[in-house]
């Protein structure tokens, strides 16, 4: 038994978690707000609290996900299309939104490096839309005929995770450039919201197809 996916599965994932990572959203708006404000100590402490509510959520989906496969691939597969609809919907508000992303100087605000990690923590751990994000998002990287499917799902959960902070570090170690950048490029903030719309629409589309099929 291998806990990887094949290597086509396997790469459309990272490219996915790598879009999704660097797309604005409330942990960027976090962990680059701490480092302007606080320093990139504080930054940097934010955002592995995040990291860590992701590895949570993402391990909780992954063992759920599973437990249902293994009781009822029907019920699994019922899941993976409800998901495309929710993907689908998430591809929507993204353009007609656009980013949620909202940085706004303010006076500096030193924090422990524990409180820090901890707000991070709290901030994914209490958001109700990770968990649907996860449960909607790792299914569609596995087949409920796989025989090996909980342990790749437990994988591809600690993967998206664990890509985190390889990608978010140079945007805290340049927090000042890059948001400054973002905020005087609305372009490229809709680029970002098209790239994310787009990525979840193809989920959905690709999944609603293959079942029909």
């Amino acid at each position: 038994m291998t806990m990887l996916p094949e290597p086509a599965i396997l790469a459309a994932f990272i490219l996915a978690s790598v879009i999704l990572i660097i797309t604005p959203g409330p942990d960027m708006t976090l962990f680059l707000g701490q480092t302007i404000n606080g320093g990139r100590a504080q930054g940097f402490a934010s955002m592995f609290g995040a990291t860590a509510g992701l590895l949570v959520h993402s391990m909780l989906a992954a063992f759920g996900l599973s437990a249902l496969l293994v009781a009822s691939a029907t019920a699994f597969t019922v899941i993976k299309v409800a998901g495309a609809g929710y993907l689908l919907w998430l591809a929507v508000q993204a353009i007609r939104h656009g980013s949620s992303l909202s940085l706004k100087p303010g006076r500096l605000s030193h924090l422990s490096l524990r409180r820090a990690f901890a707000i991070g923590l709290g901030v994914n751990l209490l958001n109700p839309k990770i968990v649907m994000f996860f449960l909607t998002f790792l299914p569609q990287f596995v087949s409920a005929s796989d025989p090996d499917a909980p342990a790749r799902l437990l994988m591809l959960g600690l993967l998206y995770a664990l890509l985190t902070p390889p990608l978010c570090t140079p945007m805290i170690l340049g927090a000042e450039r890059f948001a400054a950048a973002m905020r005087a490029s609305p372009r490229m903030m809709r680029a970002f919201d098209w790239t994310f719309a787009g990525l979840m629409g193809a989920f959905a589309v690709r999944l609603l197809f293959a079942r029909a099929n």
